[in-house]
This record gives C-alpha cells, structure tokens and sequence, in this order.
C-alpha cells in the first residue's frame, strides 16, 4: 500500500508539473504575442509619424521645389525663369495657383512613403549601429557621434531613396510639363505605365547612381547635424539659449535649418544631375531641357560621368547650382519642418522608440 501512494503522489506530481509547465508555456505565448503585437504598433506608429512629417514639409514649400526643378533642366537659349521671384511670378501668371502647386500631389505620393522609411530606417540603424560600437568598444554607456551618425542616416537615404525611385523619377517629369508641353502624362500611375511601356522597366531608374551617391551627404549629414546640434546644445548650453532638457520647438526649427542648409549644399550639383539623366529617353524633353547647348535635340548621356561633363561643357559649372536659390529656401523650412512635425507626431502618437535603448 505504501509503494501504491508512492506510486500515486508521483503520478500527480508529475501530472501536477505537466499542467504547470503548460500554463507558463501558455503566458509565455501570450506575452511574445503581446510584445509582438505592441513592437508591430510601434513600427505603425514610427512609420505614420515619418510619413506625416514628410507631406506636411513637402506641401509647405511645393511652389519652390517645382521651381527649382523647371531651373534645374530649362534650356539656357529659351530662358522662361531668371530666378525666384520672377519665376515664381511667371508660373503664376502663366498656369494659375495650380500651377504652382503642380506636381505635389505626386511629390507626395512619393515623399510620404519615403519620409516614413526613412525616419524609421534611420532608427533602426541607429540602434544597430550604436549596439554594435558599444560591442567593439567594450563600453555600454556610449552613445552615437556624428560619424556614426553621418552612417546612419546614409543608410536610411539609400533604403528610402531607391524604395521610391520611380516615383522620383515621374514626379519630375510631372513637375516640368506644361500645357504646351506636346505629350502630357495624365499623372502619377499614367506616367509610370508611359515610361514602362515607351522606354522600358530600366528608364524608371534613371539617374539612381547619382541619386545613391548624393544622398549619402545630403540625408547622413541631415540627420548628424540635427542630432549633434541638439545633443550640443542640451549638453553645453550656450548663451543661456537652453534653460532644461528639453528643446523648444523653435530651437529644433534652428536646427533642422542648419542641417538642411549643410546637406543641400553639399550634395546639390548630384540633384541637378540626377534630374536631367531622367529627362534622357523622353521625346518631348528637348522642349524644356539643352541638347547639346545650342539646338534642340535629344538628350543623350551616356551615364552620370557623361552627364556633369556635357553640362560642364555646354553651360558652365555654375550649371550644377541652378536653382539653387529657390533650393535653398524651399530646403531649410522644408527640412526644419520635417524634422519637428516628425518629433511632434510622435509624441502624439506616443511612439516608444529611443536610439539609445
């Protein structure tokens, strides 16, 4: 009897440790699905915020950004736009307030996916990459420097940019049409299918390699001036300007300006490039942009080298700045607003993602 209730007490034991083992096994489920679903709400919420930012900005200054590009690709014997007032003036008077606007409705179809990859690339590799510096350095309190910075956010430029090149590439082509031009793209899916069919898959990423090249500078450097001029300015408080922790939305304004006016610069003559190899295969372009500097014929390059050095040649260098005026107006509000309307969003949103975690 006794080795019967031995027996027994074992059986229910065991039966005993089966049930408890499930349970735990069973909140174990519940919490990775938790945690999933949380870490998915997260990623939404990172990505609607990038996304917001990126359509406010870019609607704020769409008058500029089509003006900038009308000066990027016009033909230097047929001058319409001499600068921008007087362009701005022209466009209105010629295409109405529409015109003005033309072409944004396509900007941001194409510019609120790529500020949502963008903003969330841009996290994600920051954490990445400051998990991996703590790793090398042996030091877990590090945090990111400018350099690591300047990495992350060419990373997160390369993943947006060529996630919604195509877009990029009709959305300019939409931008300088206008009512004379002798072929009009009805819009954004009309235009993708034109080029599609009239010049093949490969024409929708015309002017990539230039793309990828300028924006390494242009988005890494955006991203490290801002996150560098505000950890500065936390850190050192210079003038008395920072009174606790927390930036003023004015001060983060001052900072986004700086960061755009340090990467547009740099990077620009690559944006005058990258717009006139994606006129290159388009029957119509010749009306707007040179040939060979003096008629009106097809544009041919033959790649980005060939590009900057048939624009040297036949404009002049300062013809890797044109429309840089109206691009710096429209950059530093631009960036300066994405930057914040991005940070704002989140705190409404309540997105829980910090680069330092």
């Amino acid at each position: 009897m006794a080795s019967e209730d031995v027996v027994g007490k074992r059986s229910e034991s065991a039966v005993t440790t089966i049930v408890n083992l499930a349970e735990e096994a069973k909140i174990a489920r519940e919490g990775v699905k938790a945690h999933s679903r949380h870490a998915l709400l997260s990623i939404c919420k990172s990505l609607a915020a990038g996304g917001i930012a990126g359509g406010v900005s870019r609607t704020a200054v769409a008058p500029l950004e089509r003006l900038k590009i009308l000066l990027q690709v016009q033909n230097p014997h047929s001058i319409k736009y001499n600068g921008t007032v007087q362009g701005l003036k022209y466009i209105w008077r010629t295409e109405g307030f529409t015109g003005l606007f033309k072409g944004n409705g396509t900007n941001c179809a194409r510019i609120v996916p790529n500020s949502a990859v963008k903003f969330f690339s841009y996290e994600q590799a920051s954490r990445q990459i400051l998990w991996f510096y703590r790793k090398q350095t042996g030091r877990g309190d590090a945090e990111l420097t400018p350099v690591l910075r300047l990495g992350a956010g060419a990373c997160a430029g390369i993943i947006a940019m060529s996630a919604t090149y195509p877009m990029d590439m009709v959305r300019g082509r939409l931008t300088v049409q206008t009512e004379k031009s002798p072929t009009q793209y009805r819009g954004i899916f009309h235009a993708l299918r034109t080029v599609f069919i009239e010049e093949g898959p490969r024409a929708l990423y015309k002017g990539w390699l230039p793309s990828v090249i300028g924006v390494i500078p242009y988005v890494g450097l955006n991203f490290a001036v801002y996150e560098s001029l505000k950890d500065w300015l936390v850190k050192s408080r210079p003038l008395g300007l920072i009174q606790e922790s927390e930036l003023s939305v004015t001060t983060k304004l001052a900072c986004g300006a700086v960061a755009g006016t340090v990467g547009q610069t740099v990077a620009y003559p690559l944006d005058v490039i990258r717009r006139r190899m994606q006129m290159v295969g388009w029957k119509d372009a010749a009306s707007v942009v040179t040939g060979d500097g003096k008629r009106r014929v097809p544009l041919e390059y033959s790649g980005m080298v060939d590009a900057f050095r048939k624009t040297v040649r036949h404009e002049g260098f300062g013809a890797l700045y044109k429309g840089l005026v109206p691009n710096s107006v429209k950059v530093v509000p631009s960036i300066a607003i994405a930057f914040v309307t991005y940070e704002v969003a989140k705190d409404i949103l309540g997105v829980e993602m910090k680069i330092s975690d």
